[in-house]
């Protein structure tokens, strides 16, 4: 038996404690969740697991082996350093892994030191769909040149405290929602990035809203262009006023053989069942010679589904470091691999405020 404990019981908290369920031999024991409602909702989907005061709390209790750290984005850094001066269990720790370039170097000092496995949770890598594009893009493309993602999404949901809201919790819009993919443009070119250029900016969602008298400063759209060191360009297309598109994800590569893309539904649970039922993802291949766009359709288990907002991707992702966890395996998605989707992410927040190309060289 495997033995989780929880660090943040929020949404995504409960969204990793649906699938750690699915798991065989698999059980949350322990968990630190300040608010009440989250809380209860967490006792809920675990009911024989422990609430405790605090991270200290839970590290002293014998039945916790591996912890998952689902709290604010600013909070990761400083509760990754207190787990490795009290007890540096298996970590699986939510993306952005660190939301400033202060955090950095703690950041670089926990990778060299920290003596248990690390993995971040970039969960867009494990849905079925970016998964079967990943397996069949080197051949559909001949060798990636161009690479493109697109979100067309809903907007930020509201979560414990609204701390999402504001950049200095989430390292900015660029940073807390985009970091997925500037890892998936990472994993996919197998390269790494020399220059980031943007445009983004607040156009439409949370004008309206007020905090103890504060705007939201979080920002809802932009285009991101990453150049990366072997040639390849990448570019990043986000909205989240667009909640009604069939797709969520959009993701295409291109090269001298021909183009690939993945088609990937929001969740299920934001899908407008009254014009019928929601889309199933799927991968096109479509060959310059001879022409022919060829459709995989790639659905996902509904029971998955019902899991979470992921198409799966939290129930694939622990299965794999679970892997790590009872094999002594390698973290597939290590700290450097988190620490450079956000400092892409970083340089893109800046570059659309300079107006101004950042180098990454």
């Amino acid at each position: 038996m495997t033995r989780y404990g929880i660090i943040g019981s929020g949404m995504m908290g409960q969204e990793h404690i649906r699938n750690i369920a699915l798991l065989n031999d698999t059980a949350v024991t322990a968990f630190v969740e300040p608010d009440a409602a989250m809380a209860a909702a967490t006792l809920g989907l675990a009911p024989g697991a422990t609430n405790c005061p605090d991270i200290r709390g839970l590290l002293a209790r014998n039945d916790v082996d591996a912890l998952v750290i689902a709290s604010p984005n600013h909070c990761h850094v400083d509760q990754l350093q207190q787990i490795a001066a009290i007890r540096p269990l298996p970590v699986l720790v939510e993306k952005p892994v660190y939301t400033s370039q202060a955090q950095a170097a703690q950041l670089g000092a926990l990778a060299r030191d920290y003596p248990a496995p690390i993995w971040v949770a970039m969960e867009y890598r494990y849905m079925p769909p970016v998964a079967k594009f990943r397996e069949m893009v080197a051949e559909a493309t001949g060798g990636i040149k161009m690479l493109t993602i697109r979100e067309h999404r809903f907007p930020f949901l509201h979560k414990v405290g609204d701390w999402n809201r504001f950049n200095r919790n989430t390292g900015g819009t660029l940073v807390e929602k985009c970091c997925h993919f500037f890892d998936l443009m990472r994993v996919i070119l197998n390269d790494d990035p020399v220059r980031v250029m943007a445009s983004a900016g607040q156009a439409v969602n949370h004008l309206d809203e007020r905090y103890d008298g504060q705007t939201p400063d979080i920002w809802d759209s932009g285009y991101v262009i990453v150049d990366f060191a072997r040639g390849a360009r990448a570019m990043l297309e986000l909205c989240m006023f667009a909640e009604g598109a069939r797709y969520q994800e959009e993701l295409s590569a291109v090269g001298p053989a021909g183009k690939i893309e993945a088609l990937v539904p929001g969740p299920t649970r934001f899908w407008n069942f009254d014009v019928g039922p929601a889309p199933t993802p799927k991968v096109i291949v479509s060959p310059r010679n001879p022409q022919g766009p060829v459709d995989h359709e790639v659905p996902v288990d509904r029971q998955l589904l019902a899991a979470g907002d992921h198409n799966g991707a939290t129930y694939y992702q622990h299965q794999r470091f679970l892997e790590v966890i009872r094999q002594a395996r390698t973290p597939e998605v290590t700290l450097e691999d988190g620490a450079w989707a956000v400092r892409m992410g970083l340089a893109a927040q800046e570059s659309a405020m300079r107006g101004e190309a950042v180098s990454l060289a």
